[in-house]
């Protein structure tokens, strides 16, 4: 083994280093692509205008095109990001318990509240019946359009992270006895278990009816893109990178070509036909990055994804997720009386209004629920008889929840 592969898989669990603040910032940029291409998307809820600011068909078609992809590929992103952050904090022996306490505390506050506010704001009038499905989180298993939203849309992706969780205490397993040199091909395995996804997806999957304005069906798209147990290929994904990173085989990559690989992904999103778009576009390129960013963190570089703002921004992106919906179906026409419509510069400063209110949304999640919970329900009350409550079976500073489109 090299100088520098072990500088890191030398030091013991308790001395590595745990925080991956660069991960957690990147985290902003996946929830505004989810966020835009909601905003920009003439899609309505209920009986209320279409969300899309611009008044310009011409205009809302070619950003509906441009942003269309943010919403699937930042869902692939947070899926990826799930696996490699749950499997980097996890050590061998710890209580299963304590961790499954850990990740049901992180997500189910945010959502219960959020659930709670679009029930009582606007969802309940149109899905009281399907809202039930949402709240307990098993709405994406239902082919059924009518359930995909539930009541608090977004919270659908959570299905999916649930499932993660679940099955992280067995799926570790056999990943952590993976040779060394084994670790790479059974990340290719998993993209191409991805793609094999959307080839099932075309022979298999009944293609009628046709999905609105999509050559998917609405089951094809459903069991591609929602059906939780699909999406499973993402997480092992992530879960194999962080191996590699823990085991010093992730080559160095310069942040450059990292950011070049991720345009050209983003690019691909937007030509490749679905289903290819919606997640393999972008899981290589999404990989790397998360792969290089942590390895960057775990020598002790600095990172402009790292910096404060950036770290700041990140520790809110899940309540900016789950609070999206709240903001563009019910304050914003709730102060605006109806969802007007401006040329370019009107619509992009109202786009911008909306998306710093939503960061304020975000963090009021954040500071009053997130934080509180995750600081007094995360954790058993019972102490170790030997000893202070497992500091060395801390997880990293980085969430590994969802937001998803």
């Amino acid at each position: 083994m090299s100088a520098e592969t072990s500088s890191i898989e030398v030091k013991p669990p308790e001395e590595r280093q745990r925080d991956l603040p660069a991960l957690t910032g990147m985290r902003i940029i996946a929830a505004l692509l989810v966020f835009l291409s909601h905003v920009v998307y003439p899609m309505t809820t209920g009986n209320q205008n279409p969300t899309t600011p611009f008044k310009d068909a011409g205009v809302t078609e070619n950003l509906v095109w441009f942003f269309s992809p943010g919403g699937s590929i930042g869902v692939s992103f947070f899926f990826i990001l799930s696996g490699f952050v749950i499997t980097w904090s996890s050590r061998p022996g710890r209580s299963t318990g304590a961790y499954y306490r850990r990740r049901v505390v992180k997500i189910l506050p945010n959502h219960v509240v959020t659930w709670g506010l679009a029930m009582l704001l606007f969802a309940a009038s149109y899905t009281p019946a399907y809202g039930l499905l949402n709240l307990i989180l098993v709405n994406a298993y239902s082919p059924d359009p009518m359930n995909w939203g539930g009541a608090n849309m977004p919270a659908w992706s959570l299905c999916s992270e649930m499932l993660f969780y679940l099955l992280f205490p067995l799926l570790i397993i056999p990943i952590r006895k993976i040779r060394d040199g084994h670790l790479w091909a059974w990340a290719a395995v998993a993209v191409a278990a991805m793609a094999a996804v959307g080839v099932v997806t075309l022979t298999l999957v009944p293609d009628a009816p046709v999905f609105p304005g999509d050559v998917l069906s609405l089951n094809q798209f459903w069991f591609v893109y929602m059906f939780p147990p699909v999406r499973l290929f993402e997480f092992v994904f992530g879960m194999i990178l962080a191996r590699i990173v823990l085991r010093g085989r992730w080559p160095r990559i310069g942040f450059v070509p990292v950011a070049a690989l991720l345009v050209l992904g983003y690019a691909a999103a937007l030509y490749l036909p679905p289903p290819w778009n919606l997640t393999l576009a972008t899981s290589i390129p999404f990989g790397l990055a998360i792969g290089t960013f942590a390895k960057a963190n775990a020598e002790g570089r600095r990172t402009v994804m790292g910096s404060r703002p950036m770290v700041w921004l990140g520790n809110v992106s899940f309540g900016f997720y789950m609070t999206q919906a709240l903001v563009l179906f019910w304050l914003v026409p709730t102060v605006l009386g109806t969802w007007a419509s401006f040329n370019v510069l009107g619509g992009t400063l109202l786009v911008l209004a909306y998306t710093g209110v939503n960061v304020v949304a975000g963090w009021l999640l954040w500071k009053f629920v997130e934080t509180p919970a995750m600081k007094y329900l995360s954790r058993s009350r019972k102490r170790p008889a030997d000893g202070p409550p497992a500091a060395s079976a801390q997880e990293p500073r980085v969430s590994a929840q969802t937001t998803p489109a």
